[in-house]
């Protein structure tokens, strides 16, 4: 006899599990939880016998999928740049501001003065919108402090999130997202003091992965790899922000050092996604900053389908490039601007987007022995979570097997 002690009927699931086909659709479904843990989740014919549980939910006929997933943000930072948004109206480009002294050194301003309170409370409203759509896990990264100091209370914020909200967080080290103000002209010494704070925040528990921007107004494929090495030291694994703006061949790089996800990755080519492919490494694609920066060059999707590459998804939510706080949104860009299917973004948002986290074996699909993170919908159908603008038919959220 299987145990529970929550039981969900009534309802139609989309449990994305791989052993099912397409987004895995259960039609007269039935999911059982017992601790937080799925015990089991399919037809409620193929239940096992005896199953129920004191409590009980009628679904009234709506669908649920695994609680959704964001797996790339930059939530915590200090201040905004509306005023570098003015300048793209009026025809400046995103490096042209950074080459001024905007973008990302900008807001490593403002985010150095604010304190880890600050912090806390200017990232809270910004997760509260997307715990409002599903959202049971989120990865946040640091990268605005660009010294140790800030890069710690980046990261301490995104813990105290985590504690004081029923979601999963998932912490990145980004100090190699720029170059601060005080190593201007000085890539060599400013890598140099990013690998020393590694072990350092790692040591303190503050670091779930480490993350680059390898780019042209950022690092290079050298001194990307300098980092990543001393990451592996470390044990910890790696992302890329790869291949955005031009081709230095980050989709390569990311896959050389295993890397659990690549993103952005709008000038990878075949030789990149194909590197990806035999490493397993996720690719997250950001229709947010897309669409923000009136981007021209798409991602290469039908490179990622060919080579069967992982698709995943995520707002990619900073101040300057991708000011989004809606997974549904993000979902219908990726589909009207980079051609992505309804299964494609769905898997992209649940599945894909733990395996870029690292995360498949303890959520992404309503299997039994994973977290209990379900959003349950009042639609008709899946393809209304995609379909829809600015509508949000979240009916409830369900994280570790609590209603929230």
């Amino acid at each position: 006899m299987t145990v529970a002690d929550r039981v969900w009927h009534h309802c139609r699931l989309a449990t994305l599990s791989p052993r099912r086909e397409g987004i895995g659709i259960v039609e007269d479904g039935l999911l059982a939880a017992k601790d937080g843990i799925i015990v089991y989740a399919g037809p409620k014919a193929d239940a096992p016998t005896g199953l129920d549980a004191a409590r009980r939910t009628d679904c009234e006929g709506r669908w649920i999928t695994p609680g959704l997933i964001d797996c790339h943000t930059h939530l915590v930072h200090g201040g905004n740049r509306a005023e570098e948004f003015e300048l793209r109206l009026a025809g400046a480009s995103y490096e042209e501001i950074a080459r001024r002294g905007g973008g990302i050194v900008s807001t490593v301003k403002a985010t150095r003065r604010a304190s880890e309170g600050e912090l806390v409370s200017g990232a809270q409203r910004r997760l509260d919108a997307l715990l409002a759509e599903g959202v049971t896990t989120i990865e946040i990264k640091s990268g605005y402090g660009l010294e140790l100091a800030t890069e710690r209370r980046q990261l301490r914020a995104a813990r105290q999130l985590g504690r004081d909200n029923p979601v999963t967080v998932q912490t990145s080290f980004l100090g190699a997202h720029a170059l601060p103000p005080e190593r201007a002209g000085n890539s060599k010494a400013y890598i140099a003091d990013v690998c020393e704070m590694i072990p350092q925040l790692a040591a303190e528990g503050l670091v779930d992965a480490v993350d680059a921007f390898c780019e042209g107004i950022a690092f290079s494929v050298e001194e990307t790899a300098q980092v990543f090495t001393r990451a592996r030291e470390c044990n910890l694994p790696v992302k890329l922000h790869a291949d955005q703006l031009s081709n230095l061949g980050g989709a390569a790089l990311a896959a050389r050092f295993g890397a659990l996800s690549a993103d952005h990755l709008e000038y990878a080519d075949e030789e990149g996604i194909a590197a990806m492919a035999r490493a397993g490494t996720v690719a997250v694609v950001l229709p947010g900053a897309f669409y923000f920066l009136r981007e021209r060059q798409a991602p290469p999707i039908e490179l990622m389908r060919k080579h069967r590459v992982p698709i995943g998804l995520a707002t990619d939510n900073n101040p300057g490039s991708s000011p989004l706080t809606s997974l549904l949104l993000t979902m219908n860009m990726a589909a009207t601007l980079f051609r992505l299917t309804v299964d494609e973004c769905l898997a992209a948002v649940t599945r894909e987007a733990a395996r870029a986290l690292g995360l498949s074996a303890e959520t992404g699909s309503l299997e039994a022995g994973k977290r209990c993170d379900l959003a349950i919908w009042s639609i008709e159908r899946p393809a209304e979570l995609v379909y829809r603008m600015g509508f949000n038919p979240l009916h409830a959220r369900v994280w570790r097997g609590r209603t929230t």
